[in-house]
């Protein structure tokens, strides 16, 4: 089987090129050092304000442990990642569509099969979500919190990383220790960090800068602060309607926030490498 793996990589290397249609497509991943700190409603909320900004966005759930963005959507998908891989289905059977147009993929329980694939499953995952590169400006990938051998892997491929952390000092300790697993794998992992349910900016800028100073010291690694969103009783609100706070309570301070957020990651000048492609065969053959 390794030997099968082996052989689709390199037809898979030879084959890559970048993306040459005029959408490129970018992966950006979110995580965050424990559960609890908000990371589903960051990433449904901020993939929302992509939308509202004419942008292609994709979500996929991948927190096997406290998968919620159907929940948060209050949506039911009928099928998922590992059931497109167990039923030979294509990627178009599995994607749902959520509130306002968002796309939106449930990843199954068992998504660390995905590092496991037979050879004609390999081929079969990889053509169908390569069949994404270009159709989409952007794929959000809803991580698991903590560290599992496949985020890891979702991490290290992506083009950006988004780490959440609220101003509770076991959120900030375990976002630490996840920085320091993917840095350990890759130094020049580009990682934002955003600062959740922070009840004043002068609280943000205090959690996330003792981060960035540990990071610094003991890493050596400079982490940018995207922004922060505010403690904010609407988001738990809208979660109890299970609809998203950006739809429910556009007005917000969370809402508010989380637009600034896009805004502020939208002027960032950004570098792309392989696109999707890239992304799969880094997240699939690179250990």
């Amino acid at each position: 089987m390794a030997d099968q793996a082996n052989r689709l990589r390199e037809q898979v290397m030879r084959r890559i090129k970048p993306e040459s249609s005029v959408r490129k497509t970018k992966v950006i991943a979110v995580t965050s050092g424990k559960g609890g700190v908000g990371k589903s409603n960051v990433s449904l909320n901020f993939a929302l304000s992509l939308v509202a900004l004419d942008k292609k966005v994709m979500i996929f759930d991948l927190d096997v442990g406290m998968a919620n963005i159907d929940v948060l959507m209050g949506v039911s998908p009928k099928e998922n990642l590992i059931s497109m891989l167990e039923k030979n289905l294509s990627l178009e059977a599995v994607i749902e569509t959520g509130v306002n147009g968002l796309q939106y993929i449930a990843g199954g329980n068992g998504i660390g099969k995905i590092l496991n694939l037979s050879g004609d499953q390999l081929n079969h995952f990889f053509n169908e979500f390569g069949s994404l590169q270009g159709k989409v400006d952007y794929i959000i990938l809803d991580t698991g919190a903590g560290l599992t051998d496949e985020g890891v892997r979702f991490l290290q491929a992506a083009d950006d990383v988004f780490l959440v952390i609220n101003p509770e000092p076991p959120s900030i300790t375990d976002a630490y220790g996840v920085l320091k697993a993917l840095h350990v794998r890759n130094t020049q992992l580009p990682v934002k960090l955003i600062v959740n349910r922070a009840i004043s900016s002068q609280e943000a800028e205090r959690t996330a800068g003792n981060f960035q100073k540990a990071s610094e010291q003991f890493l050596q690694k400079s982490i940018d602060m995207l922004g922060w969103i505010p403690d904010d009783g609407t988001v738990r609100k809208a979660v109890i309607a299970q609809s998203p706070y950006l739809l429910e309570y556009p007005n917000s301070k969370a809402s508010i926030a989380v637009h600034k957020l896009v805004r502020t990651y939208l002027e960032i000048p950004s570098s792309y490498k392989l696109g999707v492609k890239g992304f799969l065969t880094k997240m699939l053959f690179h250990k």
